[in-house]
């Protein structure tokens, strides 16, 4: 009997798993594009459990898994009511036998860390308040689109040291990059993961808050919102701590070098970042979007077929 596979964190795996579920997702595109059939998951189903609500993550999950052959059942915020109305060890036991996989998007890491103990099906990680691993995997799959390569690339991201970070901390363990985090004093990553990540000794980490001095040489400039979901009250606070790492044309100009810009979307346009750049040709953010669909399938296929 296989022993079930989840994707929960990008450090779980080394980098030639990794490079298989970037090549998977390579080919997976290519057949969604020339819309070839790809089945993997025929008669499978797949519950989406939302505490998070997310346009794109749900429209990319279930617009891949069921063009692979699957059924997405979507289970909102009141349908489930995660760690409140019910133990998640047994939330997870019943899917386990109602479901072939689940993917959640969560506030509490620590509910997702409870849901595959328990569970005897594969478990993606939608997003959670400490990560974001899907998210990531796309990214670094756009970036290696755009540039050909990514060993020693430079990402500079601009803003709070969030879960968006912390899977880019993740897979600086995996794959050797340069990677700087630029952010306000106080909204730094968590401490010990970005001890971990370079004692990892496979990257170069940075984490700084001169953002001019940051971009120098960058590759790729990536932001996000300042408040994310759960924050907006501490969204005017956050705006004027934030105000100095809005990524805008004279940021760009700073690297000194042709730079891609990111973004993990939504954007809030004229805050963390600025229309003209959303809007430049080195704006990346779509391809970025698109290939959360792409490699999200990847994920998926890459479970199932290399279950232990």
């Amino acid at each position: 009997m296989k022993k079930v596979k989840h994707f929960l964190h990008i450090s779980d795996y080394g980098s030639e798993e990794l490079w298989d579920i970037l090549n998977l997702s390579k080919e997976v595109k290519a057949k969604f594009r020339n819309r070839e059939d790809y089945t993997p998951f025929k008669n499978k189903s797949l519950a989406m459990i939302f505490a998070k609500p997310s346009a794109r993550t749900r429209v990319s999950f279930e617009t891949g898994f069921e063009w692979m052959g699957g059924h997405a059942l979507f289970l909102g915020p009141t349908d489930i009511g995660i760690g409140k109305r019910e133990a998640i060890k047994d939330i997870s036991r019943v899917f386990s036998r109602y479901n072939d996989m689940i993917m959640a998007r969560l506030f509490d890491h620590k509910h997702i860390l409870k849901l595959a103990e328990y569970s005897t099906i594969p478990i993606v990680n939608g997003l959670t308040d400490y990560n974001h691993p899907c998210q990531i995997m796309a990214d670094i799959f756009t970036v290696w689109e755009h540039l050909g390569n990514i060993e020693n690339v430079k990402i500079v991201y601009m803003g709070d040291g969030n879960n968006i970070v912390h899977s880019w901390l993740h897979l600086a363990m995996c794959f050797p990059l340069n990677f700087v985090c630029c952010c306000p004093k106080g909204y730094e990553p968590d401490k010990d993961l970005v001890k971990q990540s370079k004692d990892a000794g496979i990257s170069t980490i940075e984490i700084t808050h001169d953002p001019k001095s940051a971009v120098k040489d960058a590759d790729v400039i990536y932001t996000d919102v300042w408040a994310s979901m759960g924050q907006k009250e501490e969204a005017e606070a956050r705006a004027k701590a934030f105000a100095p790492f809005q990524v805008n044309s004279a940021l760009m100009s700073a690297t000194g070098c042709e730079t891609l810009f990111m973004h993990c979307l939504p954007a809030e346009r004229d805050r963390e970042v600025t229309d003209a750049v959303m809007e430049a040709d080195y704006s990346i953010v779509f391809d970025q979007a698109e290939n959360r669909l792409h490699v999200q399938n990847g994920i998926m296929a890459w479970l199932v077929a290399n279950g232990d």
